[in-house]
């Protein structure tokens, strides 16, 4: 596989070197010429100049690429970057770095993006994950913004312990994918029993997740019962206005995309 990593700072560098270790082919592009020296990269291709420059990307064959990496400090750049890439060049995969949490609302689809890797937000996510018993946790957004991986807690006295998977009227758009109990993985199957302590990990929209943390919630009581009150229609109040927010994130581009780059904040960090 052919990746193009533009930015060769300590988080494009460290990309590059574990995709070399895994034996892709990496081509870096920066500003900066003295970063080839120092990065300490063996069999990386490089190219020195303005990536947010057509002709550059033209320089690097980015048409060949399966796969291009947007991993500066600047948000501009990684924006203005992804969106060549997908409008001019007709890159399959872009995966976006986002160094100022404020900024996420842009790196959808509508700026080329199809992966969002908002470093903060995982941080924030990992410790949550950690300290949060008895909440769900947001660990990574999917597919620029409708859907995400979550993970629940059971606590030691949650109204479903006891219950099958099967017994459990999950809402429509959330999937139970894995069960982490006693450190090991379990593929979930509809007769496996909840236990206090399982760590539960859903692909859901995030318009289902007020639904999910509902249902979950020791406020719910009988998990079965909620969930036949999430699929009557009860609790949609809470949903409806996530579900405006995401039909909103996948609104088609507008002309003056590249203008827009100016509403971004600029306390990012260069890395």
């Amino acid at each position: 596989m052919k990746v193009v990593i533009v930015g060769a700072g300590s988080v494009g560098s460290s990309i590059a070197r574990e995709l070399l270790a895994h034996k892709h082919e990496i081509l870096l592009i920066d500003l900066k010429p003295e970063v080839i020296g120092r990065s300490g990269l063996r069999g990386a291709h490089w190219l020195v100049g303005d990536a947010c420059e057509l002709s550059t990307l033209q320089d690097a064959k980015l048409e060949d690429a399966d796969v291009v990496v947007s991993a500066t400090g600047d948000d501009k750049v990684n924006l203005v970057v992804s969106l060549l890439a997908k409008t001019e060049f007709g890159i399959g995969r872009t995966v976006g770095r986002v160094n100022n949490p404020k900024n996420d609302w842009m790196f959808n689809d509508s700026w080329g993006v199809d992966v969002a890797v908002n470093t903060p937000q995982l941080m924030t996510a990992l410790v949550e994950e950690a300290v949060e018993i008895g909440d769900l946790v947001r660990l990574l957004t999917l597919q620029t913004g409708v859907s995400s991986i979550v993970e629940f807690t059971v606590p030691h006295d949650s109204h479903a312990i006891g219950l099958t998977v099967g017994a459990i009227d999950w809402p429509e758009d959330s999937t139970l994918v894995a069960i982490l109990r006693d450190q090991a993985p379990i593929t979930p199957s509809r007769d496996d029993v909840i236990d206090g302590g399982d760590e539960l990990f859903f692909v859901t929209t995030i318009a289902a997740e007020d639904q999910l943390r509902e249902l979950l919630s020791p406020s719910s009581g009988d998990g079965r019962a909620s969930g036949e009150r999430q699929a009557s229609g009860e609790g949609q109040e809470s949903g409806s206005p996530a579900q405006g927010g995401a039909a909103a994130v996948g609104a088609p581009a507008t002309a003056d995309q590249l203008a827009r780059t100016d509403q971004l904040d600029d306390d990012g960090f260069d890395g």
